[in-house]
Parts: structure tokens; sequence; C-alpha cells
């Protein structure tokens, strides 16, 4: 089965945590980097191309600052990241020099990705340096980063740039040996888990947060990557990424780590674009039967199933589309501002004109701009 998977992947995302890079006291581990770029210069003489987002600043800055825990406010985090940086990306580049590898730093916000002419400068970016035969790492604009632009951690930033960098497969190297049936650092009886072939509600809720005192995500950031990348049509490897060798045999097929699988067709990459990359800018509820007709008959979103409207928005803003008891099942871009569907919700898509005294449709949302979740 992994064979097959992973048969004709041309391009790979490699996430690489914190956990992963850095030793116990949070400083760099340079002989796991060493190791790492190996197995990257191996990948690439397979002939295929490498994007790598990595941790590791903030653990590397705080190292160097000699902070005795985890930065908690934005601005220790922001002093830590801007030291650490540079650190991080000299360890890489003294690791990739025997194979005569070079190696780009890009760092990205949300803000940079929610732009489609910003996300697609990013694509071009990649490509060119993919182009010269340069290894791209990724990582968060941390020193500049605040809770409204922030992608939460770099697991959700690596499945964002599996669909930015079109990759075929996305590897995410953590500091355990995959996904289990429980944490293994409490649970003896854990047992590895080595393929999933569906990301369902059980599985997400018995995922547990970070048990890193460096990193910011664990299993169930891991799963929400896997799972975004998904609806993208990219599988995820999860591996052991300490382990000497597990990049390389990870992509021969060896029974290495948890392999969660994709659909065979994903959504296309603008509208993983709209449903997994734009920041939401408010709400619209729908009753029972504009979310049957959204769902089950791929339609547009009519005025007329239209209950409320929450929040302040502008025409081509990505909104919530939530049932009448606020749960949230699509997104889209909406073709009309928030005072607008205000004032039409309710209402016949005939009447939009005779209430605004114009109108750009007969539709809030477009089916094309809409993205069931």
């Amino acid at each position: 089965m992994r064979t097959e998977v992973l048969a004709g992947i041309k391009r790979i995302v490699v996430k690489i945590g914190s956990g992963v890079l850095t030793r116990e006291n949070g400083s760099l581990d340079r002989q796991v980097i060493e190791q790492i770029a190996e197995g990257l210069v191996a990948i690439r003489q397979k002939g295929v191309q490498v994007v790598v987002v990595s941790s590791g600043a903030v653990a590397a800055g705080r190292s160097e600052l000699a902070m005795p825990e985890k930065p908690k406010t934005i601005p220790q985090k922001q002093a830590a990241a801007a030291i650490g940086q540079t650190h991080l990306m000299q360890a890489y580049q003294l690791a990739l020099r025997p194979y005569n590898v070079k190696a780009a730093q890009l760092l990205l916000t949300s803000e940079d990705l929610g732009s489609r002419q910003r996300f697609l400068n990013a694509r071009a970016t990649i490509d060119t340096l993919l182009g010269f035969d340069v290894i791209p790492i990724i990582n968060e604009n941390d020193t500049v980063v605040v809770d409204e632009i922030k992608f939460g951690d770099n697991d959700n930033l690596s499945a964002l740039v599996t669909n930015v960098a079109e990759a075929d497969l996305l590897l995410i190297l953590t500091d355990v040996d995959g996904l289990y049936t429980a944490d293994p650092r409490q649970d003896p009886d854990a047992r590895l888990i080595p393929f999933v072939s569906a990301i369902t509600r059980e599985l997400e809720r018995t995922a547990t947060g970070s048990g890193s005192t460096v990193g910011t995500g664990g299993m169930s950031t891991k799963i929400a990557a896997a799972k975004k990348a998904a609806k993208n049509g990219v599988p995820t490897l999860m591996i052991p990424g300490k382990r000497p060798g597990a990049l390389i045999e990870s992509l021969q097929g060896k029974e290495i780590g948890t392999l969660f699988l994709a659909p065979g067709s994903g959504l296309n990459r603008r509208k993983h674009w709209i449903g997994y990359t734009l920041k939401p800018s408010g709400r619209i509820t729908v009753d029972e039967g504009a979310r049957t007709a959204l769902i089950n008959n791929g339609k547009s979103l009519l005025p007329s199933g239209i209950i409320s409207v929450e929040g302040r928005f502008e025409r081509g803003s990505c909104i919530r589309v939530c049932n009448s008891d606020g749960k949230e099942f699509a997104r889209g871009l909406t073709d009309y501002a928030s005072s607008e569907v205000s004032r039409v919700a309710g209402s016949k898509s005939s009447d939009i004109e005779k209430i605004l005294g114009y109108h750009y449709g007969d539709v809030v949302i477009h089916r094309d701009n809409l993205v069931l979740l």
C-alpha cells in the first residue's frame, strides 16, 4: 500500500518540529540536523524536490538568551525568534555545505498567504528556488507576527505550504514514532497506528496537546495538518525525526511511522485556499433548507435561506457559513457586504435589486466560491 501511495511523488513538503531539532535544554542538536540534511540530499538524488517547513527558531533563541522556559509573551517570542532564526539557518547551511547544496530562507505570515497575489508570489519564489536546485526553508515570521495573523503552529503552516508549493506529499518529522492509540509517554500499552484511511471525529478526539517544552504543537495539530493536506488530495506521512535514515527509508515504502491517506480527488488549489488559508471576516447563519441545498445538491447560497449575519465584512471577503445551531459547515467568498446581506436576508433573489437599488447577482455566495468543511 505505501509503495503504491508514494509512487510518482515529485515534490514533498518536509515539516521538522522543534522537538526533533533541539536537545532537552532547547539548544539546536547539530548532529540531528546533519542527519536530516543527509536525508534531504538523498531524497533529492532520487529526483524528488524538497521544500522544508522548519520550527526551531524560538527554541534556539531561547537557548541563546538563556531563557529558563518557553516565552510567554509575543515580544519575548519575537526576541527569541530574531536571534534564533539566524542560528537555525546557519545550522542548515553548514549541514548542507558538504553536499554542495544551498538553502534559502522564506519567512511568512498568514497575511502573506491570505492575499491571493502574495500567495502566488510565494509560489513563484518557491518554484524559482527549486529551479536553481536550492532547498527553500520556510518558517513563520515570528519576529513580526501577532495573534491576529499567526498560523498558530508550523504543522498548520506545513499543510498550507503543500498547497502553495503544489506538493504531492506532506512528510512530518516529529519526536515520537507516529500516531499511537494513546500517549506512549503515559500509557505503556499504547500501540503505533501505521495506517489511517480517514481522519474521523473519534481520531481527532483521542489526539493530545503538546508534550514538548520547546514546541507549540502536539499530535492534535499534526492530525489537523494531515486533514487539511488531505482536502488538497495530499497524503501525509508522520515519522520519527531523530531516527537515522528514517527520511529516505520512509519514502522507499518501509513501515515507519503513520501514513494518512488522502481522497482520490481533493479540492482544487483555489478552493483549498478559500477553505483553509483565508481568515474568515464574519458569519452567516442559514436555515436547514439552505444547508441541505449547499451540502447535498451543490447549490449556491441564496438570500432566502439566510437567517442572520454577524460581523462586518466587505464584498469578496471570506465568511463562515453556519447552521441554526451555530456549527460552521462551509466557508466562501461573499458577493455582498455584511450590511447588504443583512438587508436582503430571507428575501427572494428577484427582490435584491428592489431592496438595495442595485445588484451584483442573484446569489450571496456562488458555489464556485464555496467550500464545504
